[in-house]
């Protein structure tokens, strides 16, 4: 895709910013925060979810944010102090405020996309899939039961990842020939081609146990990823099992979004069906229109590469239920055709891959009957206990049928199990109208807000908050919202909305065509 502004033209495929058909020189961060903000331009992009995004959630000081800011404005030609493109709002974010038009790209054969970081080459991976490998935890203090803990998890860890289809995990029996010896990344990667390495610190602090959880990248070890688990002597059982839930399922989405994030900051003639998918991952994240059709463009690109890549037929299953749930499409129900497809194939190719699972279970919605696609999504759960998207499926049917007791224990682990997922906006709507379901109606209007606001939201989660502030009786609110909705798709209507959501006959649909109807839906 092209976005074309001024006499600017950001090639997102070429990783290029050109002004008048000249190369703007711009590094790679910069460039990866213009087209954040382009890409959104709908909206003000806050500062936590910049940093979340192009520096994968590390710390970085106001100063950092500021020189990366500074470096798009000078390379789109805007004045800081009298912005016409780039718009500050001060303490929150920032808005890319200029008129874009589209531009096609490049067509297929000529596609230049930045390769993944890993070098399939030197790692020896066939595949393609990141291998990772897990380490003894070292230990400070305590008593006689941390040497137990400190390869227990470890352990417990590996088992658990191992369900990670498209993860390579070294053996117990390798990894743990490095028992007692300080961890040198370099050896690491030599010894077992890893780019990725779990390292743990157990420390004993009187009664408290703390339980520290790095994930490393070998290549240029850095921690792209760490978490502290603290619980007193007496529960440490009990958090074990936290720790290999949280951990599995953060790597969910840590690796594929740090894979994707290496490739967009990198330039290569060369694409692999690995580097497509992780790509594809990016834009699918992004939930609009034409991001969709580039996270499409890409999973296609992975499948012609490697016909049997069943994680990217599932990206192509997600990218198909997208165009038909928010009908992006000229034809909705080609692409709910499309999408379910796309899963059978996924699962065929891997039938033990949660997400296949979890996306054919989506595609049966599709249908207009949620419980159609239960059993898939029960499978992807069991395969996975710590799968969250799995949970918030599951969350889903659950409200559809208004079974809201099961709902709000789905979507609570759902967000408990990740809660910086990129469904999060659809977590959070699942839980607002189980506080509905309930007659929890203050409560259905706060969590709907937080839903409408959070990144990737959606018009019809808009439209979650315009029925949950009229139901509350916060009329301004709901009037707040139902303009929003319509501002961001005029088509916007009562039948898309059941067409998308299809409660069963009952007190919440009722509920929600009255509430929608007093707003011109």
């Amino acid at each position: 895709m092209i976005y074309v502004f001024g006499q600017h033209e950001l090639d997102v495929s070429r990783a290029e910013l050109r002004a008048g058909g000249v190369v703007v020189p711009l590094e790679p961060l910069p460039f990866a925060l213009l087209s954040l903000l382009v890409e959104n331009r709908h909206r003000m992009v806050s500062k936590d979810e910049i940093v979340e995004k192009i520096w994968s959630g590390r710390f970085i000081t106001d100063a950092a944010l500021a020189t990366g800011i500074a470096a798009v404005r000078r390379a789109i030609g805007d004045d800081g102090r009298n912005p016409l493109l780039l718009r500050t709002v001060r303490g929150r974010g920032f808005r890319f405020m200029g008129e874009v038009t589209f531009a096609p790209a490049a067509g297929p054969a000529e596609l230049r996309i930045p390769a993944t970081s890993i070098d399939h080459r030197e790692t020896g991976a066939e595949t393609g899939k990141p291998v990772l490998a897990v380490v003894p935890f070292s230990r400070i203090g305590g008593t006689d039961v941390y040497p137990a803990l400190a390869e227990a998890i470890p352990a417990e860890l590996i088992s658990s990842l191992a369900r990670l289809r498209w993860l390579n995990v070294i053996s117990r029996g390798s990894s743990f020939r490095f028992r007692g010896t300080e961890i040198d990344l370099t050896q690491i990667r030599s010894a077992f081609s890893a780019r990725y390495l779990i390292t743990g610190l157990i420390e004993g602090d009187g009664p408290r146990v703390t339980i520290e959880v790095d994930l490393n990248d070998t290549a240029d070890a850095r921690v792209i990823w760490s978490k502290r688990f603290s619980c007193r002597i007496e529960e440490v059982q009990a958090v074990r099992a936290d720790v290999v839930a949280g951990v599995t399922d953060a790597l969910e989405l840590v690796i594929p979004l740090h894979e994707a994030q290496a490739a967009r900051l990198q330039t290569s003639e060369a694409l692999d069906a690995w580097g497509a998918y992780h790509m594809g991952l990016q834009h699918m994240y992004r939930f609009n229109r034409s991001d969709n059709q580039i996270a499409a463009g890409l999973f296609q690109r992975a499948t012609a590469l490697d016909p049997h890549f069943a994680r990217a037929h599932a990206g192509l299953s997600f990218t198909n239920f997208q165009d038909a749930f928010l009908k992006y499409s000229g034809d909705p129900l080609l692409s709910a055709l499309n999408a379910r497809r796309s899963a059978e194939r996924s699962l065929e190719l891997d039938p033990l891959d949660p997400m296949g699972n979890f996306m054919l279970g989506r595609a049966l919605w599709l249908d207009g009957n949620p419980d159609a696609g239960l059993h898939w999504l029960e499978r992807a759960t069991q395969m996975n206990p710590s799968y969250a998207q799995g949970f918030y499926a599951r969350a889903w049917a659950d409200i559809m049928a208004e079974r809201a007791a099961e709902g709000r224990a789905n979507i609570d682990r759902a967000m408990m199990l990740s809660p910086i997922d990129p469904l999060l906006y659809a977590m959070l709507a699942t839980r607002a109208i189980t506080h509905i379901q309930n007659g929890e109606r203050d409560q259905a209007a706060e969590w709907a807000d937080r839903a409408a606001r959070a990144p990737g939201s959606h018009f019809l989660v808009g439209a979650i908050a315009v029925a949950a502030h009229e139901l509350a009786g916060r009329a301004e609110g709901a009037a707040r919202w139902a303009e929003n909705v319509k501002r961001r798709r005029p088509d916007a209507s009562m039948e898309h909305f059941f067409q998308s959501f299809p409660f069963q006959p009952g007190a919440t649909r009722t509920l929600f065509q009255n509430a929608l109807g007093k707003h011109g839906f």
